[in-house]
């Protein structure tokens, strides 16, 4: 696996699969038994006890449950980090009011933990995690605990620090929809193996591995079977990064004039652009049916004819 700087990079696997292992191996806090752990050039098997210590400021890390100390209010849960590193305390509180702000919390400097929502204490775990100017932010499945709303919040704001500050995410997760709102990239995991790798749009869009179409479909495979009745055609688009909104399929029936039946449809919007597929039974005209096809296709879309939905 690779990641490279300054990407959101997401690692998805169902529970078990050995997502948390890995993470806390990229950190070194668990030493893998074989295998290198590289980190801005440097192995970090080969470092000395104080060198790896430096290099674990470099990584910042947020949790699922926040590991908050709640006897903290706010602003010195997010010095801590600074204490630990040496920081002298004028620098540290300017710091983590400089935090405050960035995380949108300027008026929660004195709350405790037990003060705050589910998501205002993720929040101050963020800027906690980035208090030492971190250039690797490790992310394990932090939205987890959260509702949805509030998870639509940590991951914007989690996207405009990686665009502010330029610091590289990995976010471990077991959410299809934390991987398409927030990753470019994505590792899929499987038994403790990566199985798959590529653009979150295209593995979403074709996926390759079972474990992939595991996650990509309710239970890893589109199932159903629909009437292929002689003079029926059926097609199969896939979209793979057009514009989400683009109406294709409305234009295809008012330019054609003529009905068509979908058979099947999952389609998500990933930054304003369209990935999944859609089955159609055109109709029964082989004429329009073949010019349909070539619209489809015109508009730059894959679409291949189908006989079952497996």
């Amino acid at each position: 696996m690779e990641i490279g700087e300054g990407e959101i990079f997401g690692i998805i696997g169902k529970s078990g699969a050995g997502k948390s292992t890995l993470v806390r191996c990229i950190n070194y806090l668990e030493k893998p038994t074989s295998g290198s752990i590289i980190f801005d050039g440097c192995e970090l098997s080969a470092l000395t006890r104080a060198q790896l210590y430096k290099a674990r400021q470099s990584m910042g890390m947020i949790f699922q449950q926040f590991n908050l100390l709640m006897q903290r209010n706010a602003l010195d849960n997010i010095r801590f980090p600074m204490e630990v590193a040496g920081w002298k305390r004028k620098d540290a509180r300017a710091r983590a009011y400089e935090l405050l702000e960035l995380v949108n919390l300027p008026d929660k400097a004195d709350s405790y933990p037990a003060q705050l929502s589910g998501g205002q204490r993720q929040r101050v775990a963020i800027a906690r995690a980035i208090a030492l100017n971190p250039k690797v932010l490790l992310c394990d499945e932090a939205t987890s605990a959260l509702d949805p709303e509030t998870t639509r919040g940590v991951l914007s704001l989690l996207r405009d620090i990686n665009r502010s500050l330029n610091i590289t995410i990995v976010v471990i997760t077991h959410e299809m929809h934390v991987m398409e709102t927030l990753c470019q990239r994505v590792s899929i995991l499987d038994e403790s193996h990566v199985v798959e790798t590529g653009a979150v749009g295209e593995v979403f869009s074709n996926p390759k591995s079972s474990a992939a179409r595991r996650l990509v479909y309710p239970d890893g495979e589109i199932h159903g079977q629909f009437s292929n009745n002689p003079g029926n055609r059926c097609c199969r688009i896939v979209f793979d990064g057009n514009s989400s909104f683009e109406p294709v399929i409305a234009d295809l029936v008012l330019h054609f004039r003529h009905r068509i039946n979908i058979m099947f449809a999952d389609t998500r919007d990933i930054g304003g652009k369209a990935y999944g597929q859609i089955v159609v039974q055109l109709p029964e005209d082989g004429i329009i049916a073949g010019r349909m096809l070539e619209y489809i296709r015109h508009r730059g879309l894959r679409a291949e004819e189908v006989n079952d939905l497996v």
